[in-house]
């Protein structure tokens, strides 16, 4: 397997004796690296200007672990925006980084259809909150059976504690989890175990503390014509847009290169502006793709041009979170229906609709703005479908950050978790839902007085859109993201494993994912390996029939109670309160509230396909 090449690489490089700096600074005249020896001693490198705005200079005396800053037209000194690392945080000086690493383990070779995800935030995953700390615990995901580890960003943030959606040292692991080579550990030990590592990047938008982009691009780097909800657009279709969109094919290639990562999930793509002729996330998804990686898109749209190849049209990315499954569950379960939750009923059909596509909205109008959603999901693959009972967003956006498990019956949440995992699409856990855990995972944050107040206010004003949170007094009591305490309810105790009904439901999980592997072969890789049909006003039936193996069918219902015809085959897993019947009109299935049956060598389909 090939290293990445770091073309038109920013920042600071080892380079024998020595090191190179280099900058991309438009609009500026002169550019110096303040550079603080490890002795103690300070000098300054003034950097020649080139081509392109781009300044370089070469610093003999430099050595590994040496800090620095930019000193921008006499101004500043500003931390580097490349840095790759910041010992003291994303205001201070950034440490010169050598990559040498003694690995062990080579980068995994992703297939699509043995991907099994288990999203984590390494701040939360233990109570160290380190990578150090994490990587003691990859082990249990490795029994538990997962295949893959999607990482939350790691890029350095402002303060201790960051979902990392607030990212703006986009090359620098967080001082927060540790020093770079504890997270190439990290990775290294995750290989070890045969886990895929995916890292959650963010390309849409900086966060609102500490971008120092500014200072040395000024506008070059911004669109201030074109807005998102983070505020001006990054600008990569415009002046100056290559340098730019090198910046962010660069920082593939770096944790790709450095890190030995192996795929990327990249966060709400929608806001990604780019009428170049060749988007950018097309040419991200051309370089993973050169490395044998995997990446996957967390886009709104349902727009199957995201996958489908650059030869048919499309931009050639691996796969696209698509969060109707979620949605249609979530409703069905919960009887949610406030926000976006308005635009489904969490109906059989609707869930007929979702296992037979992968989403449900296929260009019909949202029931809550009439405003036409989706597009055909026939194009693409089971394993380009990325579906979740849970997930961050899912959790945290929670005024009290329940996760779906703190809400429902432990029978409910047994079928949704069952559904999600014997289903065809690729299947994602989130942290701590295996087995069950106590923890919420609230929103947290951990910005200057100034904007944490304002962070904390826009937080509760935000709730007071629903019905539950109309009182002033009710929001009061949401959990302020501020807060230190907030961060910590939200990390798992992974002690609660020693408890019965922890160990209970990890065991059924591990079960499931289980039956999942042992049964791969029977399950789905394209278009045409299964149908959906319904059974009466509340069963789904998915019938499996790959060619040359086990036929296998899902019988399953998210609400209501009835008596249908029992199906035909073997009962391979059962969840939910089901009973068999003998009566004159044959054998009956009788079910009360949500249920499933996993059953082999299934009979015949029964009538009433699903549309």
């Amino acid at each position: 397997m090939s290293v990445p090449t770091i073309n038109n690489w920013f920042g600071a490089k080892p380079a024998g004796e020595g090191v190179d700096y280099r900058v991309w600074a438009p609009g500026r005249k002169t550019i110096a690296a303040v550079i603080e020896r490890q002795d103690g001693q300070e000098s300054e490198l003034e950097l020649t200007a080139g081509e392109n705005h781009v300044f370089e200079g070469h610093d003999a005396s430099g050595q590994i672990g040496d800090l620095y800053q930019w000193r921008i037209d006499g101004e500043g000194p500003f931390p580097d925006p490349a840095s790759h690392f910041q010992p003291r945080g994303v205001h201070d000086k950034s440490e010169v980084i050598d990559h040498d690493f003694r690995w062990r383990h080579s980068r995994r070779i992703v297939d699509p259809r043995q991907l099994i995800i288990y999203e984590m935030h390494i701040g939360t995953f233990t109570t160290q909150g380190t990578f150090e700390a994490a990587a003691a615990q990859l082990p249990e995901l490795q029994k538990l059976g997962v295949t893959a580890i999607e990482v939350m960003p790691v890029a350095d943030f402002p303060g201790d504690r960051n979902w990392g959606y607030d990212g703006v040292m986009l090359y620098a692991p967080s001082r927060a989890y540790g020093r770079p080579e504890e997270f190439k550990r990290f990775v290294d030990m995750a290989h070890g175990l045969g886990l895929v590592v995916i890292l959650d990047v963010v390309y849409n938008h900086f966060g609102p503390d500490g971008n120092y982009l500014w200072a040395l691009a000024g506008n070059g780097f911004f669109r201030d014509d074109r807005k998102t909800p983070w505020g001006d657009a990054i600008n990569y279709d415009g002046e100056h847009g290559q340098p730019v969109r090198d910046f962010f094919l660069g920082n593939i290639a770096h944790w790709m290169a450095h890190y030995r990562i192996d795929g990327f999930r990249l966060d709400a793509t929608h806001e990604i502006r780019d009428e170049s002729e060749r988007h950018l996330l097309a040419e991200i998804a051309a370089l993973v793709r050169e490395q044998e990686g995997w990446v996957v898109a967390e886009d709104d749209r349902n727009e199957h041009l995201l996958c489908l190849p650059e030869s048919k049209g499309g931009l050639g990315l691996s796969a696209v979170w698509a969060d109707d499954f979620h949605h249609v569950v979530r409703v069905a379960l919960t009887g949610q229906r406030e926000s976006y939750f308005g635009n489904y009923h969490g109906t059989a059909e609707e869930l007929a609709a979702v296992l037979d596509g992968g989403w449900l909205y296929r260009g019909q109008k949202l029931l809550t703005s009439e405003t036409p959603r989706g597009t055909d999901p026939a194009p693409l693959d089971p394993a380009q479908f990325v579906h979740c009972i849970s997930n961050h967003d899912q959790t945290g956006n929670r005024a009290f950050g329940e996760r779906l498990h703190h809400l429902i019956e432990a029978e409910a949440y047994d079928v949704a978790q069952a559904l999600l995992l014997l289903s065809p699409f690729t299947p994602m856990l989130f942290m701590g839902d295996e087995w069950g855990c106590s923890s919420p995972f609230l929103f947290f944050s951990d910005h200057s007085e100034t904007l944490g107040k304002q962070v904390t206010a826009g937080r509760r004003r935000e709730f007071g859109k629903f019905k539950e949170f109309a009182d002033p007094k009710v929001r009061s009591k949401i959990p302020d993201p501020q807060a230190d305490e907030t961060y910590r309810k939200s990390q798992l105790h992974w002690e609660e494993l020693n408890e019965p009904s922890h160990q209970e439901r990890v065991d059924r999980t591990r079960e499931l994912l289980t039956l999942r592997r042992k049964l791969h072969d029977s399950f789905p890789v394209e278009r045409g390996d299964w149908e959906v049909t319904r059974q009466g006003e509340h069963t789904v039936v998915l019938h499996y029939h790959r060619e040359n193996q086990t036929p296998l069918a899902i019988w399953c219902a998210l609400q209501g109670q009835g008596e249908i015809p029992a199906p035909e085959g073997a009962v391979l897993f059962k969840a939910g309160t089901v009973t068999f019947d003998d009566s004159e009109a044959g054998r009956r299935l009788r079910f009360k509230g949500p249920f499933l049956l996993l059953l082999k060598n299934h009979g015949a389909l029964p009538a009433n396909p699903a549309s």
